[in-house]
């Protein structure tokens, strides 16, 4: 069994000069970057200029391609440091362009009032089959190439409550449950814990506004890319734990689609809420 990709590796970061970070991207034969990269190594370049502090919120939008062959350049700008909360902006560069930028806040810890909504009803990750079992369970079906695909190593393990066949999709509900974890150990830093997840986030999640409508994202003359990206992390977690990314699209209209999403631990702790619109049109 090959070994998993390690998170940590994937989103490290070279400090380059005084609030300015270099990242890579993994060339997993996609013609772009993949979107929850770049949210998470932004966000690890705004965390090396907070000390101490936790994010408890960012809000992002994705401006062009990202370009694989390419670093990324991160720019942190220091918008402020207050006495409780300290807010950041990341601007991400590529070949002279922002490609995406980036608003966090970060928060000294206390203690507050709690309440949560309660966790959707799903089946248990182990009963849940992984995409590669999956697909495989579609038999000739699928390509080849796209099993060789699920072959590689992934630094993400996702298990899809209800999948959606990628050779002859149906129309469904917008509403779905996926379970995932990193698939390395990752460590107990808050800072690659929150980065993890919000890579993660990314993953499984325009697909809710698709499905309503028989689409994947590999339909013929589809056009669909994330178009921004909110994030809020309301309490502790450990992402190499199962988590249950449970989901919804509210709406789809003028060529975009919102999707929601609530991160829930096994347990039923609500550890994260994410909302995001994504471009979804055919071209004529």
């Amino acid at each position: 069994m090959q070994t998993p990709e390690n998170l940590a590796d994937i989103l490290d970061l070279e400090a380059i000069e005084v609030n300015l970070f270099r990242g890579t991207s993994p060339n997993d034969g996609f013609p772009r970057i993949f979107g929850g990269l770049v949210i998470a190594q932004a966000l690890l370049a705004a965390y090396k200029t907070v000390p101490e502090r936790i994010c408890h919120s960012l809000h992002a939008y994705f401006i062009r391609p990202g370009d694989v062959n390419a670093p990324v350049l991160y720019e942190v700008e220091r918008a402020r440091d207050g006495g409780t909360f300290t807010t950041r902006r990341v601007a991400a560069i590529q070949h002279g362009e922002q490609i995406f930028n980036l608003a966090c806040s970060f928060q000294t810890p206390e203690e507050g009032f709690e309440h949560q909504s309660p966790m959707p009803a799903a089946p248990a990750p182990e009963d849940v089959q992984t995409e590669g079992d999956f697909l495989r369970s579609l038999g000739d079906q699928v390509h080849p190439k796209m099993l060789r695909f699920l072959d590689k190593p992934r630094p993400i393990d996702i298990r899809w409550v209800d999948p959606q066949n990628p050779v002859k999709p149906e129309k469904k509900s917008g509403t779905k449950e996926v379970w995932m974890r990193a698939c390395a150990p990752i460590g107990d830093d808050v800072k690659m814990q929150q980065a993890a997840l919000a890579y993660a986030s990314d993953m499984a999640f325009m697909e809710s506004a698709l499905r309503p409508h028989g689409l994947i994202w590999t339909t013929p003359g589809l056009q669909s890319a994330s178009l921004d990206h909110a994030m809020w992390f309301h309490r502790p977690f450990n992402f190499n734990d199962w988590t249950l990314f449970a989901q919804d699209s509210p709406s789809a209209s003028q060529g975009r689609g919102m999707v929601r999403g609530q991160m829930f631990s096994q347990d039923g702790t609500l550890l994260a809420s994410v909302a995001q619109e994504c471009l979804m049109r055919i071209k004529k």
